[in-house]
């Protein structure tokens, strides 16, 4: 999954936040506090973290780790990268078998992080919260709060959306949509010129999870969003089959990528990136690596609603965690804390585009339109101000999540149908409430 999670405005009631999935198989793991400490004078932590897309950020994160060992005598980092697809298979093994690394990155919210939190293999950190008063916004640190422990430290805010290419729309004479009938037009009007109008993945899976999130945020809105979480409106209804029948008549239309469910995230990207395709539906974590790779001047905008312009699903990214087995607890924390300094927070807007979940000065800060809009609307986020919807998964558990997942996967293979998926969400958000 690539990162995110959900909106400073609305606070999701216990059974909707907190009901997990455990992961499967294998005993908790060790609790915090439980395991004897390494004291030595030198200690070197295990940093796993999944594969960045663009290599250049893989440079820029050794260098970052370079920094901190620098202020950090007596400390090393073993950064493990590993493709992120099977992030989350190697790490569940890892952690189950006690061997798993020091601090990892991980997605948050109750079928990623609670699932952990549940099984007892992520530490404790409320302690390290109060003794080093981390700046976290509140709405993200209850994004990572299990059983009344905070258990990570969120890493980024961000907002999915609509990437276009303004080049391409320019040539064909066609506007900004500010609905979802021009947005249809748009796409049509495209491919009769030959270009593929959305650069649409799902082989992965977890991308249909955000084509239903904004979809179906601007159908209806955060207020609906969060009756749907809460369990107050059932997911077996017709604004949910409508925003999944979109997906459904576009693909039949020829509006996506050939076959999406068998194109990988990263080809959908590059076809965005080459003009080949002139929308990318996804997340504003896209943002650096557009403007890397796109030669073209690039929009981003909310899936337009039916009679309005639609609203983003933005909220809060992955975060960062330490394992309940890990044996050198305090150098984790202070890799912890230095990820949280207000220098670490600006050298991160400034060379990753990451929106940290906390506050940070931009004063003089250099930055494209692009990414401007992008730390505008964070702001709005953060601030609890303007509409914003629900990324989806980081919201609900394993069980919901796999039937979003396959039930999409069915859409986009012509395997399934809408009201049949909306059906199958419902059964899997009331045995996840069981």
């Amino acid at each position: 999954m690539k990162k995110i999670a959900f909106v400073v405005s609305v606070a999701l009631s216990t059974g909707a936040l907190f009901a997990t999935a455990a992961c499967t198989g294998g005993a908790p793991g060790t609790g915090s506090g439980d395991v004897k400490q390494d004291t030595s004078g030198q200690q070197e932590i295990r940093y796993m973290i999944g594969q960045p897309e663009d290599p250049a950020d893989l440079e820029l994160i050794k260098s970052d780790l370079k920094t901190f060992e620098s202020k950090n005598q007596g400390i090393t980092v073993k950064l493990d990268v590993i493709p992120s697809e099977n992030v989350r298979t190697v790490l569940q093994t890892q952690l189950r078998s006690g061997q798993g690394p020091d601090v990892f990155g991980y997605d948050t919210g109750p079928g990623f992080a609670g699932a952990l939190a549940k099984a007892g293999l992520v530490y404790d950190l409320t302690s390290a919260y109060a003794e080093h008063k981390w700046p976290i916004y509140d709405f993200a640190k209850k994004r990572v709060t299990f059983g009344g422990k905070i258990v990570g430290v969120p890493s980024q805010i961000e907002e999915v959306g609509v990437f276009y290419n303004k080049t391409l729309f320019a040539k064909y004479g066609i506007a900004q949509p500010t609905n979802l009938t021009e947005l249809t037009a748009a796409a049509e009007k495209l491919k009769q010129n030959k270009v593929t109008p959305f650069a649409v993945s799902d082989k992965e899976g977890w991308q249909g999870g955000h084509l239903l999130s904004m979809s179906l945020s601007s159908a209806v809105g955060s207020k609906g969003m969060d009756d749907l979480l809460n369990g107050r409106t059932s997911w077996n209804t017709q604004p949910v089959v409508d925003s999944l029948a979109v997906w459904k008549q576009w693909n039949d239309k020829g509006l996506l990528t050939p076959s999406p469910a068998a194109v990988s995230y990263d080809n959908a990207n590059a076809l965005f990136y080459s003009g080949k395709a002139a929308m990318n539906p996804t997340g504003s974590w896209l943002a650096l690596d557009i403007e890397r790779n796109a030669k073209f001047d690039v929009g981003f905008i909310p899936f337009p609603a039916q009679n309005g312009a639609g609203i983003f699903s933005g909220g809060l990214g992955s975060g960062t965690f330490v394992s309940a087995s890990t044996k050198k607890a305090d150098a984790s924390i202070k890799f912890l804390d230095y990820l949280l300094t207000a220098e670490h927070g600006r050298w991160a807007a400034e060379k990753l585009q990451d929106i940290p979940a906390y506050p940070i000065d931009t004063t003089g800060m250099k930055a494209s339109p692009l990414f401007k809009q992008v730390l505008d609307d964070s702001a709005k986020i953060a601030g609890g101000t303007g509409d914003f919807g629900y990324n989806i998964d980081v919201l609900t558990t394993d069980v919901f999540n796999n039937a979003m997942w396959k039930g999409i996967q069915g859409i986009l293979s012509d395997q399934a149908e809408p009201a049949k998926v909306a059906a199958q969400l419902q059964t899997a958000y009331e045995k996840s409430a069981k």
